[in-house]
């Protein structure tokens, strides 16, 4: 049965009221500084702390492959400044193996470790397998479950395309996910434009043509910048993830996107 709207837990305020101040959180999947661009940010004791002395926010990816403890995402909160953001992705466990099903003892415990974070976990990203079609029960289910643990920013990239329909837009609305727009784009026209829950926009630039390797060049990081533009009038909390990096050429795209935005 499905829960009406007005019963089901809201997330947090503080997650769902993006600010003048932080209303982009821009930046790419890992910290890994290309030498080419080292002499554009600052030095540090660590690349984490060197990306961040130009950049606001990461994305953490080497937490769907793997377990970090508490304290390591301690040691990375300590090692940023106070404004600065994470987002991290969920383990392959829960939607890869699991598939979305049986999955809170393990998000549980994915929970309890980035705690560590405090308050600079700035939202949880779930990448789904391509193979994982759209099931409304199963999908309620899991998102029922986790928003009574969860109440941050939650961001769903979906691969299959039965999930690009209005069905499951609206599924993803009611628990305030919002769909992630990949580029490339997998099944257009709905693939297109960020879907789901409309407070919440999530670019994942994967590169184009060539995945993961292409970089961006400079006329579409402008067009972006003039899109970004218009979310930010609308007051919708956004993270703009560049994920081309088997190259490095995530950097130079954040820092020329970063340029163009100021």
């Amino acid at each position: 049965m499905v829960i009406p709207s007005k019963k089901r837990p809201r997330p947090s305020v503080r997650a769902m009221q993006a600010s003048r101040a932080d209303w982009l959180q821009l930046g790419c999947a890992g910290w890994s500084l290309p030498r080419p661009q080292w002499d554009a940010f600052d030095a540090g004791d660590s690349h984490l702390e060197r990306y961040a002395s130009r950049l606001r926010a990461v994305e953490i990816n080497s937490s769907f492959y793997r377990p970090h403890q508490r304290a390591t995402y301690q040691r990375w909160a300590t090692g940023t400044p106070p404004d600065f953001r994470f987002s991290v992705k969920v383990p392959k466990t829960l939607t890869h193996e699991l598939r979305l099903e049986n999955a809170m003892p393990a998000f549980d415990g994915f929970l309890a470790q980035v705690a560590g974070l405090g308050p600079k976990l700035g939202a949880l990203l779930l990448q789904l397998p391509p193979s994982l079609a759209f099931d409304e029960a199963r999908v309620h289910a899991f998102l029922a479950a986790a928003r009574k643990r969860y109440d941050g920013l939650l961001a769903l990239e979906p691969r299959h395309a039965s999930w690009f329909t209005l069905p499951a837009e609206r599924l993803l609305s009611d628990w305030w996910v919002g769909r992630v727009l990949a580029d490339p784009v997998l099944h257009p026209p709905l693939a297109c434009a960020p879907g789901g829950w409309p407070g919440l926009v999530y670019l994942r630039l994967h590169g184009s043509p060539r995945r993961y390797w292409s970089s961006y060049g400079d006329a579409l990081l402008q067009r972006l910048a003039d899109r970004l533009r218009i979310v930010r009038g609308q007051g919708t909390a956004c993270w703009c993830i560049f994920d081309n990096t088997a190259a490095g050429e995530a950097t130079a795209n954040a820092l020329t996107l970063a340029r163009l935005l100021s």
